[in-house]
């Protein structure tokens, strides 16, 4: 390939950058394209966004009481580019490098959960149940689900309100530039300048603390990254970023840290604080602002969870299978952007002076979750995004992106646990030990229908089954709640004191904006883990609705569980499985959607989704046989001690 010429190049960019912004510019059209078999057809009336839930709630609550410090939607000035514009640098390259297609950012992107966070079916109909329990609720969910909409003032009344325009940009989720221009909400030392400045522009006088999507954003559009990017610049004699309408580049130390990633993973529910007279949770006085996260109901603490963990520490953990080019993880980035050699832009592949990196941060992203990025592309509204016949150029890419993302969520699973099998004689004791290779509890993050098990099977000397606990039936989505049965999960519910008020059963629930107790949290602590330390956020072991210092010792990061076998087994298998979503969830957002009566509600779609994409069918974390003699599974890689 010929090289450019250096004094040319600069002109050649900015003409190339000027038509990609032209055709960012043109809006798309958004309509309903795709339905599972099953589904009961669309109305002609249908609405191009996902029909949320406008009508009364349980509880009366404003929009003053989901209100959280920094930035907020009145002070952004420049609009949050399209994503479809970094497509053009950032994709489409890698064959030319070479390098695999998902090291280029906007693909790993596309693949992952945080670009789906605005397309996500679960999501929506766990929004419209949310928003029938406490009104305006969305305000709260969409701040991290749609923040480009919120920041530019289109979540009206907890939904997003229509704009032809720019809707299809807004369901993009977690995108580019929202997390380009995010601010560091504590400057000090090695901090550019213009993250001072940034924070004499929020208005607001509460203190800014991190989580629940209280983010500091530059109202402008100037982009950061966690490299000094006038060495590109002056190479090139351009600012890429900036001949596409962008007033800067700056390098951001805030960008490796893993305080950013708090911003939306350590969430606690504004309307529910710690009651001493109670010793409960209860709902706080409506009608006014309550911001002390330390007092709320804890809903999810996986930044938490990493912040008291082992990980956390200068040295980090010795974990080469998710960091990539580096055998030691610290940050969430170590792990869930891992460093990788390659380029992170279409213009470096080809350009003296601009080296191939060998710390490039994947824009992966990855999670857990397989199941979710199956049923996207049929989804009735968001499949057209998807639709090849529509468009032949960046819809084929999507696509792609999401099979990629799917098998790197595999490899995630598959490495985060190591599990041991031993079967003792005479007793037929099967002893199983599960240890968590994750820098958080495992598993984590949003726990409603989110659950891991084990699956035991003991044959006798004639292959014949004997014994079985964690069955699983793949044709009706049930999970056998036999007496052994071991699942890590964690269960939220209502008081009897909350539930008589708001007239609900008490118990166990999935009415995520209104839970007020954890009644069981047994899932595995990461290295590092201490009770009181874990206790002092809200993230502590819980059994029976109490607190259970016992559950797991200070220093425990696995678990130990003995199965008495029947005589007459001699060998066997055990897996560790992992379902984003329960049976018994989607039931209960099907049966509960406040949309009664109407067929296309997205609890109903998500059902349909549900039985057409495998019933969000377990993943397989491990897989060991056993006989007399221990048995392991182990990842890929040999682990120091």
């Amino acid at each position: 390939m010929k090289r450019i010429p250096l004094l040319l190049f600069p002109l050649g960019m900015a003409l190339f950058f000027a038509g990609a912004l032209f055709m960012t510019l043109t809006p798309r059209p958004q309509t309903a394209r795709a339905l599972p078999d099953n589904h009961p057809p669309l109305p002609d009336n249908y609405p191009p966004l996902p029909d949320s839930y406008t009508g009364s709630a349980l509880v009366p609550s404003t929009l003053a009481d989901f209100f959280a410090p920094g930035s907020q939607p009145v002070s952004t000035i420049d609009s949050i580019a399209d994503p479809s514009g970094c497509f053009h640098c950032h994709a489409e390259y890698s064959d030319e490098v070479p390098q695999p297609a998902d090291y280029e950012p906007w693909t790993g992107w596309q693949g992952s959960m945080m670009a789906q966070a605005g397309r996500d079916p679960i999501f929506y109909a766990a929004l419209d149940i949310a928003m029938a329990d406490a009104q305006f609720s969305g305000e709260f969910c969409l701040r991290c689900h749609l923040p480009r909409a919120w920041l530019e003032e289109r979540i009206v009344s907890g939904t997003l309100a229509v704009d032809p325009t720019q809707n299809h940009i807004d369901l993009e989720g977690v995108q580019c530039e929202v997390c380009h221009r995010l601010s560091d909400p504590t400057p000090g030392a090695g901090n550019n300048p213009r993250d001072f400045y940034v924070l004499t522009t929020i208005t607001t006088t509460i203190p800014i603390t991190y989580g629940n999507a209280a983010m500091v954003f530059d109202p402008e559009d100037y982009r950061r990254g966690p490299f000094d990017f006038s060495v590109i610049t002056q190479t090139i004699g351009l600012d890429p970023h900036v001949a596409q309408g962008a007033k800067g580049t700056l390098q951001s130390i805030y960008h490796r840290e893993a305080l950013i990633c708090a911003t939306c993973h350590d969430i606690s529910n504004p309307l529910l604080s710690w009651d001493e007279a109670s010793q409960t949770y209860a709902l706080n006085s409506l009608g006014e602002p309550f911001t002390d996260t330390s007092k709320m109901f804890p809903i999810e603490r996986t930044f938490s969870e990493w912040q008291l963990s082992q990980y956390n520490t200068p040295e980090g953990v010795y974990a080469p299978e998710f960091g990539g080019n580096i055998e030691f993880v610290s940050t969430c980035q170590d792990c869930h952007m891992r460093k990788v050699t390659g380029v992170g832009g279409s213009i470096f592949r080809d350009v003296a002076g601009v080296p191939v990196r060998t710390d490039l941060p994947m824009h992966d992203l990855t999670g857990a979750n397989t199941w979710a990025p199956q049923m996207i592309p049929i989804h009735p509204v968001f499949s057209e995004t998807f639709d090849v016949t529509i468009d032949p150029v960046v819809a084929p890419k999507r696509l792609e992106a999401l099979n990629l993302g799917i098998e790197r969520a595999r490899y995630m699973l598959q490495n985060a646990a190591v599990v041991t099998a031993v079967l003792s004689s005479p007793t037929n004791e099967l002893t199983v030990r599960i240890t968590n290779n994750s820098g958080h509890k495992l598993p984590t993050g949003y726990v409603e229908g989110r659950r891991m098990w084990l699956q035991v099977e003991g044959y006798d000397a004639n292959g014949n089954l004997v014994y079985i606990s964690g069955a699983y039936n793949p044709a009706t989505g049930e999970l056998t709640q036999d007496a052994d049965i071991q699942i890590y999960e964690s269960k939220h519910g209502l008081t009897p004191e909350l539930a008589a008020q708001l007239g609900l059963p008490p118990g166990e629930s999935f009415h995520f904006a209104l839970n007020n107790i954890i009644l069981t949290d047994n899932r595995i602590p990461p290295r590092g883990y201490e009770y009181a330390a874990f206790a002092a956020v809200g993230a502590e072991p819980r059994t029976n609705g109490q607190p259970n210092p016992t559950r797991y010792a200070d220093g425990q990061y696995w678990d130990e569980v003995v199965y008495v076998l029947p005589d007459g087994v001699v060998y066997g298998r055990v897996r560790l499985l992992y379902q984003t979503s329960s049976k018994e969830y989607i039931e209960f957002l099907r049966d509960n959607n406040p949309n009664i009566g109407d067929p296309n509600n997205n609890g109903q779609i998500l059902y349909d989704l549900w039985e057409a994409t495998g019933r969000s069918a377990p993943e397989v974390m491990a897989d060991v046989p056993f006989t007399s003699q221990a048995s392991v599974y182990l990842p890929v890689v040999i682990r120091q001690p």
